[in-house]
Order: structure tokens, then sequence, then C-alpha cells
């Protein structure tokens, strides 16, 4: 795999998409674009809220992406733009230190995160003056990952724009990172796979250190995205910065009760690394040391040995210092037991069994079934469009991303592609005017896809 994101030669006019884009940057700017830079969504097949618990998960890059056409000027301004009337214009100045509102998260200052994440690395003042058009066909807060691409799309378009080198690796750690300035603490899973994914290929990515890993699925079975039409936006809601918190604070839980020093733990997988203990063992000592009821405060302050302020500085977030109590066992089981599954998805896939997607459609299974229950991070509509996903002939069904609104992505036999769709069409979409208006770009076949890239005019 190449080192650095791809620059490609294009003839633009060869592309509707990109020739649109084109247009409408030269009306808007008066000027032709220097180059447009390309960043793609995902869907996660297996392996929900465990990146930010240190664990691998099992991605693919997807078709719906993230465009950027962009000119370079001395204007002294970052301009941005979108295709789309309802995100607004913004305009910022390259001298003064980039400002992102966490508590107000439009859509240019996810395009700021990553702007200010490569200016961050490379010590640049001030940075190169920008104009710039983006195109989404994402879509927005549906669990696909719409936010991430954007802010990798940013960086990427910051790197090129001021003439510098990342390799995607980089980029994707600094993108993971500087996303955390609108608020949301997620472990890298979106924008490890937005550059690093390859056409044809869903991918295994590990952390520390990230790398990506060829997971190739199996002949016959196609993944279908459906869209509940319920939107989350994980930086405006609470609802994923909490489970990150209860996470480390079971960490911290788990530690204390095998007698090993906490301060330095903050992820699930440093307690099972510490303990050198199989998934198995956690799961059982996840049973063992923590109660189902939820903790207190005060229950959580009293075993750690920590203060109230203590316990709001070092364990919450922002936008979490409300909480009252905190779901430890369920949520720590979820991750032990997700994590296991996808190295067990990995294995079948790369092994090939007889009865292979039969095996990869039970593990879906199992994983919707834990997000919901365990992780509550489900909701009713996604339940219900998961039910009827597994009665129109699903070998597997389960939410992707964060939840709570969003998709769900469903392996289905080739064979039965055409009669799943139509029943899913039918069973949950064009009973509801809103969801039948949404339908076409709401379900669809989804192939692995090919990761961020430059496009030059050839």
């Amino acid at each position: 795999m190449a080192t650095n994101p791809p620059k490609l030669k294009t003839v633009i006019s060869g592309n509707e998409r990109l020739q649109n884009l084109k247009n409408t940057f030269e009306t808007k700017y008066g000027e032709s674009p220097l180059f447009y830079a390309y960043a793609p969504g995902r869907v996660n097949l297996i392996g929900e809220h465990i990146d930010y618990c240190g664990y691998s998960v099992l991605p693919m890059a997807i078709e719906p992406n993230i465009l950027a056409a962009v000119s370079v000027n001395s204007s002294g301004t970052i301009t941005l733009a979108n295709t789309n009337p309802q995100y607004k214009d913004f305009t910022v100045s390259c001298s003064e230190d980039i400002a992102i509102d966490r508590d107000n998260p439009k859509w240019f200052y996810y395009f700021l995160c990553g702007v200010k994440g490569i200016q961050e690395k490379f010590g640049i003042a001030p940075l190169a003056g920008m104009s710039c058009v983006v195109d989404g066909t994402i879509p927005p807060s549906s669990g696909l990952s719409s936010s991430s691409a954007l802010v990798c799309c940013a960086g990427l378009v910051t790197m090129e724009a001021n003439q510098k080198s990342l390799s995607k690796v980089a980029l994707a750690e600094i993108c993971a990172k500087c996303e955390r300035y609108i608020g949301t603490e997620g472990g890298g899973m979106d924008q490890s796979i937005s550059f690093l994914a390859e056409r044809g290929t869903a991918k295994l990515i590990e952390f520390q250190p990230l790398r990506a890993t060829d997971v190739k699925l199996p002949d016959g079975a196609v993944f279908v995205i459906s869209n509940c039409c319920v939107e989350m936006n994980k930086a405006a809601s609470s609802h994923f910065n909490i489970r990150v918190v209860e996470c480390r604070i079971a960490t911290k839980m788990l530690a204390q009760a095998r007698g090993v020093d906490s301060s330095r733990l903050l992820k699930l997988a440093q307690v099972q690394t510490e303990l050198k203990a199989s998934l198995e063992e956690m799961l059982a000592l996840v049973d063992e040391a923590l109660h189902p009821e939820p903790y207190s405060r005060e229950e959580i302050c009293k075993t750690l040995g920590i203060t109230s302020e203590q316990f709001s500085t070092d364990l919450l977030s922002a936008n979490t210092q409300h909480e009252t109590h905190f779901k430890l066992h369920q949520r720590a089981k979820h991750v032990y037991s997700e994590a296991a599954r996808v190295l067990r998805f990995k294995s079948v896939c790369d092994s090939e069994p007889a009865g292979s997607i039969q095996l990869l459609g039970d593990l879906m299974n199992q994983s919707h079934s834990s997000c919901r229950d365990l992780y509550e991070c489900s909701c009713r509509e996604l339940d219900q469009l998961v039910d009827i996903c597994l009665k129109s002939g699903a070998v597997g069904s389960r939410l992707t991303g964060a939840g709570w609104g969003g998709c769900a992505v469903s392996m289905v036999s080739e064979e039965k592609v055409e009669s799943f769709l139509q029943a899913v069409r039918e069973s949950y979409y064009l009973p509801d005017p809103r969801r039948a208006a949404m339908e076409k770009q709401s379900l669809f076949v989804s192939k692995p896809g090919g990761g961020a890239a430059i496009f030059l005019q050839e």
C-alpha cells in the first residue's frame, strides 16, 4: 500500500460530479479550482464503540463521500462554501487562532478541525489562503461518518494547499485527534478507514500502533446499508461521550478490583494488557467485580479513593458533567464481547469454513443485541429496521456507527438482494411518507471503496 494519499490526474469533464463542482466553484469565485480532495464515508461491519477502548474494528469505505474543490491564494483568509444551500458560507482569517465552537457544531467547524490539526502539526503561521466549495453525498448524522470524512477531507486539503506531505497513517492520527476540538471523544476508526481503505477489501483496523490489514469478505455475500431516518449528531448530544466516560470509569474500577495501579489506565484494553488476560477472562472479571446496578458518583469516588472534584476533572468530559449514574457492568461487558466478535469475524473471513456466511451473520446479530441491550445505543426505529431486514432475508443485520439513529448494515446472499431491497422498501420506507421521500439515498448496496485522494486536472 502506498504510504501517502494518492494524487490522481483526472479528466474533470469525464466525471459529472467533478464537473458540476468545478462549475459551482467558478461561478462563486470567478476562477478555476487548483485541485480537488476526496474522503470517503465508511460502514463498520462489526466492532461498535470499541475503538476508543483500544480494540480493533472492522470497517470498509463506502462510495458516498466528501469532495472539495480548492484554490490557493494570498487573500489571508479561508473561505468555505457548500453545494447544499442549507449549509451557510464561512470565512476565517489565516492569521488568527482558529476558534471552534463545540456548543454549536456547524458544518464548517468540522472542516476547521482538519485545518487546525494540520496547522498545529507543522506550526504553520500564517496558513495559505484558500477558497473551497464542499460537496457531500454521505447522509448527515446517519452513522456513516459524514463528519469524520469532512474532517479528513479538510486535513488533506490543508496539507496540499500548504505544500506539506504526510503519510496516510499520520493524517489519520492527526484527524482523529483534531476532531476532538468539536467535542467528540472518538477512537480513530472513522479517520483511519477514510485514509487507509483500499477498493475491494474491508480492513481490520488496529490501534497503538495504527495499522490496517485486508479482510476478504466472503464470495456470495452482499452488504446493504439502510437508514432508519432518525438523525443523531454525536457532537450535539452527550450520549456518545457518556459511553466513553462509562468505559473510562469501568477501566479504573476493574484495575482497582485486581490491585493494579489505575492512574495511567484510561482504556479497557489497557486493563486486559496489564492483567495478561484473555477476553473471556475479562468478561468473567466484569461479572465478578462490577455490579449490574448503576453506580453513583459517590460509590465510584469511594472505591477509587478520589474526591468529587477529581472525578469531574479527570474522568468526565465537558458535556457529561451533569451525569450522576453510570452503567459500568453493561458497558464493559459489551466492549469485551464485541472485541471477541471482531476477532472471530476476521477469523471466519480468513479461513472460509463451510457455512461462513451464516457464521458471520450470527456474529452481526449478536453484535446488534449487545449494542441494544448492554450498550443501549440503539433506538426504536433502528431496532424495527433491523428486525425488518432479518425478516426480509438478511443473514445478519446490526446498527452501524454510533447508533441512537442512523443506519443498519445487513449481510444478504447475492441471489436474494433484489427481493431483500423490495421487501425492506415495502415494509419500512413506503408506509411512511417522510421515509418514502428519503428512500433513494437511504437504502443501497455497498462495496468496499478506496481511501482519500487528491485529484488534479489532467
